[in-house]
């Protein structure tokens, strides 16, 4: 990332990763973390919150935009957008690393 004069801004984040990200919000006061990945066969198709809230992809998408979801960067595969950890060089808070919960788990605790 560069500031106004040209110049490389770091913050001591690797900036290879960041390049991926195809964007960077600013979570707002009182944005919550992603504490576990909603998975189907294997894929990832949503998020549970940290108080509790499952979104879908698409829904995890649009909050972490509208700042209400912090530690994640918006990427794209194939069409197709996702939040990803912003790298800050401790891989436990990865979203990678976070456990996962299938819909049918979540349905079951309704």
């Amino acid at each position: 990332m560069e500031n106004s004069h040209g110049k490389t801004i770091n913050h001591g984040l690797s900036s290879l990763p960041l390049m991926a990200m195809k964007e960077i919000p600013m979570p707002g006061n009182g944005a919550l973390e992603v504490t576990a990945l909603v998975k189907e066969s294997g894929k990832v198709t949503g998020y549970q919150l940290s108080n509790g809230r499952v979104l879908s992809k698409e829904e995890g998408v649009a909050l972490a935009r509208q700042g209400g979801i912090k530690g994640v960067g918006i990427s794209e595969r194939d069409g197709n957008e996702y939040l990803k950890s912003i790298p800050d060089g401790t891989e436990g808070n990865n979203l990678s690393n976070l456990s996962s919960v299938s819909q049918e788990d979540l349905q079951h605790h309704k």
